[in-house]
């Protein structure tokens, strides 16, 4: 089984992922953190960076706005 290198994780590619997509969808921060069940502020944390998502809310939030984890975490971002 490959590890993931936690490191990687990084706050602003995660933020970006999830206001980009978020703003696709043409959906709020409050929109979004009620399907999610969380609160607008911890859409906000995680969107500027302040705060990652945990595992589960990293789940929800790509099924939500139609990502794969990879892609919510940047592992397709080519560098």
């Amino acid at each position: 089984m490959k590890k993931i290198n936690l490191s990687l994780l990084n706050e602003n590619i995660i933020g970006s992922s999830i206001k980009e997509a978020r703003l696709a969808q043409g959906i709020s921060q409050i929109e979004l953190a009620k399907k999610i069940g969380v609160t607008h502020a911890a859409i906000s944390y995680w969107e500027n960076g302040i705060n990652i998502p945990n595992v589960l809310d990293c789940w929800l939030l790509a099924d939500v706005l139609g990502l794969t984890i990879d892609d919510l975490v940047g592992r397709n971002i080519e560098t």
